[in-house]
């Protein structure tokens, strides 16, 4: 009865945490270019005295689905979308280099331009700071940012940087407790020229509610089916002492 009550609890456990992986796919379906994460379920052997014939579940998020997320329509300046493959380059809290989707860009009090959670933008060479104050400025789709000075004739632009963009093999990246990726050797992305961005677009979350919630529904059933069984197998156990009593 031992290694029925382990293999249920087991199960039970595996499938909290995939809820809680769904859980926060659903908690970020309007989050400016969040990549759902995966979540999927392996045999593992219950290793033991005698021949290992059990086998218990062990719940991974091995991945995220990178595909791209719907474009939104915002007019904003500071609004660019990334079209197709690539990443923004951003700077963590710690100062490396780190990768995201979302690209509601912002500019800080000193000039610096930052994405919405606060992280500096790279830029082709290094963190990119605005002149202030000033009166417009506008992202190419090759991520070019020019700007007008305040007091500037409109005719007047002038060049202040360039968004860098990378575009590493999805593989090779992984998700940071801080939501952004980075590579899983720690090393930086090369830059890609190519990658190209559309200006007064956002790219929203990739997440499909409907598919979530139904994957929700089928793994709170799936624990409930484990509780039933950790319930049975007190109850055998329970039986199996009566009956030594009896003897």
């Amino acid at each position: 009865m031992d290694k029925l009550l382990y293999i249920a609890a087991s199960g039970a456990k595996q499938d909290l945490l995939g809820t809680a992986v769904r859980a926060n796919n659903l908690a970020n379906a309007q989050t400016t270019g969040f990549k759902a994460m995966l979540e999927n379920a392996r045999a593992m052997p219950a290793y033991g005295e005698g021949t290992p014939s059990r086998v218990f579940s062990m719940t991974e998020s091995p991945s995220n689905n990178y595909e791209g997320g719907a474009m939104i329509q915002t007019n904003r300046e500071l609004d660019v979308a990334i079209q197709g493959d690539g990443w923004f380059s951003v700077l963590d809290s710690q100062g490396n280099e780190a990768y995201t989707r979302a690209g509601s860009l912002q500019m800080g009090a000193d000039g610096s331009l930052e994405d919405a959670h606060g992280n500096t933008v790279v830029g082709d060479v290094g963190a990119i700071f605005l002149p202030i104050p000033l009166s417009n400025i506008n992202i190419a789709n090759d991520g070019t940012i020019s700007v007008r000075p305040q007091g500037a004739p409109e005719t007047v632009l002038e060049e202040v940087g360039r968004l860098k963009f990378v575009n590493p093999n999805v593989r090779n990246m992984e998700r940071g407790e801080d939501g952004l990726f980075r590579l899983k050797d720690g090393q930086q992305a090369d830059e890609d020229i190519n990658v190209r961005v559309r200006t007064g677009m956002l790219e929203g979350s990739n997440v499909n509610a409907i598919e979530e919630m139904v994957n929700m529904i089928s793994l709170q059933r799936h624990y409930e089916m484990q509780v039933k069984l950790m319930k049975k197998a007190d109850t055998m156990d329970m039986r199996g002492n009566m009956l030594l009593r009896i003897i």
